[in-house]
């Protein structure tokens, strides 16, 4: 059998490697590479220039990937100041990217930044800094360094089908989270501060997203489910 073919956002930063230094770079952890290749999909990098929104009818499923915050004029505020890393560029990319993929039922998985995107989308909001609302850094303890909570799936979720309905410790590294819930939204996982940590459509297709970064876990759970759902 083919390998479905599953479309991954990337960043474009500065990046400094072999001879190279400071070049702007469209890049991506490995990690998701890994994870859909070992769930039996096959990636391609999407770059937030030209119109990626054109190339989802050569995609077979889609991850938004985790990044910088999104521009919170998107949700009617103004920036905090430790809201950062904005790109409106990619914004504007992965909007109309996501758009494109709910109008084709397509397979999709957000990650971190994505499910926000998914949130943003659909007329949610975000809190812009999760400490002030839940009194500790845990879920980003420290620049480049996951911190690791549990989260519980919510019963008869997709997400529950793929992780079960224990807690189970995953790697967090975000400082937003939402705030008020899209219209549409069902949300499907939780940590015990409160936070949501997983949303999903009410009803369609396959369309499910995850605070944390389970492309940086040992479990490959929400990577198969893709998979198999393409």
């Amino acid at each position: 059998m083919r390998r479905p073919v599953i479309g991954v956002t990337c960043y474009v930063e500065p990046a400094t490697f072999t001879v190279w230094q400071d070049m702007p770079v469209a890049l991506l952890p490995y990690m998701y590479v890994e994870q859909v290749v070992r769930a039996g999909g096959q990636p391609v990098v999407l770059p937030p220039a030209g119109e990626a929104a054109r190339v989802v009818d050569r995609l077979d499923g889609l991850v938004l990937a985790g990044g910088g915050d999104i521009d919170p004029a998107r949700y009617g505020e103004t920036p905090e100041e430790r809201t950062g890393y904005i790109r409106r560029f990619r914004d504007q990319a992965e909007f109309a990217l996501l758009a494109a993929a709910l109008d084709a039922e397509l397979p999709f998985l957000g990650i971190c930044r994505g499910l926000q995107v998914l949130n943003v989308a659909l007329g949610g909001s975000l809190h812009q800094h999760l400490p002030d609302v839940v009194g500790h850094t845990e879920h980003s303890p420290a620049p480049g360094r996951f911190g690791h909570l549990p989260v519980t799936a919510v019963p008869g979720t997709r997400l529950a089908k793929a992780l079960g309905t224990a807690p189970v410790t995953v790697p967090h590294y975000h400082h937003q989270a939402v705030d008020r819930l899209a219209p549409g939204l069902t949300v499907t996982a939780t940590s015990a501060d409160g936070t949501v940590e997983g949303v999903e459509l009410d009803s369609g297709p396959f369309t499910v997203a995850a605070q944390w970064h389970p492309e940086a876990a040992e479990d490959h759970a929400l990577f198969e489910a893709l998979v198999a759902a393409c």
